[in-house]
């Protein structure tokens, strides 16, 4: 099992922002916690299950052990780690 952090750093009120996704929820709020974001930040929307971290908090997930994946690179892996949060956003995957 993994936690994901990907490389889409879009900018929003001023800060740049990236989608942090896991192969499972519990992963993924785990993980979450670790970096001190709140439950409340989870997103489940068509988009699927994420959190949005800011570039700093992305640094952070990497050096706890996030897999870093580009959208540019790792088109396959990204569509597939995609997928996943998708499935879990609509309650489909664990």
């Amino acid at each position: 099992m993994a936690v994901y952090v990907d490389d889409a750093v879009m900018p929003w009120r001023g800060r740049r922002w990236a989608h942090l996704m896991a192969d499972t929820l519990d992963e993924l709020h785990a993980f979450a916690a670790r970096l001190g974001l709140p439950r409340h930040a989870f997103q489940d929307k068509l988009s699927g299950a994420h959190y949005d971290i800011d570039t700093q908090r992305r640094e952070r997930a990497i050096l706890l052990g996030a897999v870093a994946i580009s959208r540019h690179r790792d088109r396959l892996r990204v569509r597939a780690v995609i997928a996943v949060a998708k499935a879990q956003g609509r309650g489909l995957a664990p």
